[in-house]
């Protein structure tokens, strides 16, 4: 490993502290080196607030004159919700930025890298440029195609299966699984279901391990069929709850939400990443669409069976393997009881 690889390193830890917070900002770390020793470090912290490069310039004071900065995205070149990075840079008397990735925001995309260049900073980039993509996945697509990243998270048995022949679903994972899922739901923007989860098990869908940032909860529901009194209603203070539906919901049975125009709403309402929790009518319709970007597989030891038990993506599905979606697994967790298998679409 390289000297720059090494202090990149530590400003992709620093960022990872941002996530759940940043949303629809990246995620970003910065590290500032002098004399071969960390003078200052700083992380984008949550939207709105300093961005990573501004934190470590005044972590490091006066020492930034003359140092090395280490940033695991693009500097920015324009006015945002803050002034552009690229002129605290400069007025700091830094001589040297290192960047893992070029902003691929088309406000910014190679702006900062042009400035700091015409002040006279020298500037290297691509330093673990994929480990820093990687990152910031959802805050690529979000900015680019400006629809959110949509994560998949599904529970079931080793045959599976989510619910038992009669919609009992409780609980099919253990307790270390579920604490897992709540953490998810405190660094996503929004958890989304459909009505038929809503209507059998009648989920809060809010974060039992957050004590501040709540996620807005989405129940899509073509017939308006939610009921009045749905526990996801108690509490619209801690979090709001946004209920899509059709204009013909009542009179046209076969009327569906178009769930890719839903979630381009979704984006104009800076809603970045999306945690889909069910049920298999409303993942097949998103995987049908090809509007999943990647899949969290709970898997308990147990057998459920049964032709009529609930599986995981419903609806007609393919009928040849040829048509099959492609994932790629990216990572494989162990938890007490259970197994957790993340794949991306490929």
């Amino acid at each position: 490993m390289n000297i720059d690889e090494k202090y990149m390193r530590v400003a992709l830890d620093l960022a990872k502290k941002g996530k759940g917070f940043t949303s629809p900002n990246p995620m970003v770390g910065a590290v500032i080196v002098k004399n071969g020793r960390i003078v200052g470090k700083g992380y984008h912290k949550r939207c709105g607030s300093a961005h990573a490069e501004v934190n470590a310039l005044k972590n490091a004071a006066k020492f930034a004159k003359g140092a090395t900065i280490y940033v695991s995205l693009e500097p920015c070149g324009h006015f945002g919700r803050t002034p552009p990075c690229t002129d605290a840079l400069v007025e700091s008397g830094i001589k040297r930025t290192v960047i893992a990735m070029k902003d691929p925001n088309p406000a910014n995309n190679g702006r900062g890298i042009k400035k700091l260049v015409k002040s006279g900073i020298r500037v290297k980039v691509g330093i673990l440029k994929e480990e820093a993509a990687r990152l910031n996945k959802p805050y690529i697509k979000f900015i680019t195609k400006k629809m959110p990243y949509v994560t998949v998270k599904i529970a079931e048995s080793l045959d599976g299966k989510i619910a038992t022949r009669t919609g009992e679903s409780r609980w099919i994972t253990g307790d270390d699984s579920r604490r897992f899922v709540h953490d998810l739901r405190a660094r996503s923007d929004a958890v989304m279901v459909g009505v038929n989860t809503v209507i059998k098990d009648d989920p809060l869908l809010l974060s039992r391990t957050s004590k501040g940032r709540q996620p807005i909860r989405i129940i899509v529901d073509s017939h308006f069929r939610t009921p009045k009194n749905a526990r996801i209603f108690s509490e619209v203070k801690r979090s709001p709850v946004i209920v899509a539906t059709t204009k013909k919901n009542g009179p046209d049975p076969f009327s569906r939400v178009d769930l890719k125009a839903l979630l381009k709403v979704l984006a104009k309402r800076e809603i970045a990443n999306i945690l889909v929790e069910g049920g298999g009518e409303l993942v097949a319709s998103l995987v049908e669409n090809r509007l999943v970007d990647k899949f969290l597989f709970f898997i308990a030891p147990k057998i459920i069976g049964g032709r009529l038990a609930k599986t995981a993506v419903e609806g007609t599905g393919v009928d040849r393997i040829s048509r099959a979606i492609p994932l790629k697994f990216v990572k494989i967790k162990r938890f007490k009881e259970d197994i957790l298998i993340e794949a991306e679409v490929n």
